[in-house]
């Protein structure tokens, strides 16, 4: 029996998250936006019945059993441990928080609820062309992995009024927005993390015909990146938002026997024999009819293969609530290649890491956050046990 779905965000995302989650029949019972006004006119927009600009409203709204969040980065992570901590489902899109510190705090809560759903809405995993080109890596089709370069060229990501997507510190920028889904596509294809990794991040636009006066953009606009895998694979990643009306995703795997190439959602082997690529069509699922999707691609600005991924996730999704007979319950196995809490974390991570080797231009260590830092690290363990006051 499918959940009830409450959902926090009004943005792009969710204008188009919420048409297919009920192509799927999951009831959307209600919203929650930044202001009043906001989560009103959105909920008008879609059709769902309750709205309000309080978190514990919607969490506490009758049948919702699973949250979708995708709202401003800083607001995300406390919503989804709040969520987990009364007992919801939680999908979360990315990013998932501004932090390591903050993403930590959910990875805890979701280890405190094992019974629970905690997934991360990396929707390039369910991109049947990436799917299919993971199958041929384990297969061994191109031989061992060596190279992975990554590119993502597109417009601007600003809107034309300031808001969290100027500011670095918010997670504004090209490198949260589409640097996270290719950190963690990699590590999807290869099975392998990052260990060192270097970066540049620049802003090259930090005012606009809307965005003058005090307050300057401070969002990366365009960012390259490498990093060195556990096994010895080398990455390259470039995400340049200087293209206006241009979308280009590609993905290159090269291997000691051949290589694959994902443009888009297209999908081509090449042997090292052979100077001739052939098309790969993986079968595809239908989860939304194609006029349905296009009309969801020409009234948004998310780019295909994301919005693609995404409807797939819902699909799987679907399956794995849809197989129970209690609204609360969930099977694993639909969705055990979903992002969990703990690949978000890496990811951000790795990000963390690549913003600190932009400044320093020196090669970071990764170093996956296992505790909470102590709030007064000049503090002795022995004080901080004691129950002794000196006052």
């Amino acid at each position: 029996m499918l959940p009830g779905i409450a959902v926090f965000g009004t943005g792009s995302t969710i204008q188009c998250l919420v048409p297919v989650l009920k192509a799927c029949d999951f009831k959307v019972e209600a919203i929650w936006g930044r202001t009043r006004t906001e989560a009103d006119e959105a909920a008008k927009v879609l059709d769902i019945p309750f709205s309000t600009n309080k978190v514990d409203e919607a969490l506490l709204c009758k049948n919702v059993e699973l949250v979708v969040i995708s709202c401003s980065p800083h607001l995300q992570s406390p919503i989804a441990v709040k969520a987990l901590g009364i007992g919801k489902h939680v999908l979360c899109c990315p990013p998932a928080g501004l932090s390591q510190l903050q993403t930590y705090k959910m990875v805890t809560a979701a280890c405190y609820y094992p019974s629970l759903m905690a997934i991360v809405g990396y929707g390039l995993r369910f991109l049947p062309a990436l799917q299919k080109a993971r199958q041929y890596i384990d297969e061994g089709s191109i031989g061992a992995v060596t190279v992975i370069e990554a590119r993502v060229q597109c417009g601007s990501l600003l809107n034309e009024k300031y808001d969290w997507m100027c500011e670095e510190g918010m997670g504004g920028g090209v490198l949260n927005t589409y640097g996270g889904a290719l950190i963690d596509l990699v590590t999807y294809l290869t099975h392998q993390k990052a260990e060192h990794v270097n970066g540049m991040l620049k802003t090259y636009v930090d005012r606009t015909a809307g965005i003058q006066g005090v307050r300057q953009i401070t969002s990366d606009d365009f960012c390259s990146f490498q990093m060195e895998l556990s096994n010895g694979v080398s990455v390259s990643i470039s995400l340049n938002s200087h293209l206006p009306g241009t979308f280009v995703h590609e993905v290159l795997v090269c291997g000691t026997e051949g290589r694959l190439v994902v443009n888009g959602s297209t999908l081509q082997l090449f042997n090292n024999k052979s100077d001739r690529g052939e098309i790969i069509t993986p079968e595809k699922r239908e989860i939304i009819s194609e006029p349905m999707l296009r009309l969801l691609l020409k009234n948004t600005d998310i780019s295909a293969p994301f919005l693609e991924g995404l409807t797939q996730l819902v699909g799987v999704l679907r399956d794995a609530c849809a197989r129970t007979a209690d609204r609360h319950a969930w099977l694993e196995e639909p969705v055990h290649r979903a992002a969990t809490f703990e690949d978000a974390l890496y990811v951000q991570t790795v990000i963390d890491a690549i913003r600190q080797s932009s400044r320093t231009h020196e090669w970071v260590k990764v170093k996956v956050m296992t505790e909470e830092p102590e709030p007064n690290p000049h503090l002795s363990s022995a004080v901080r046990r004691s129950t002794f006051s000196a006052y």
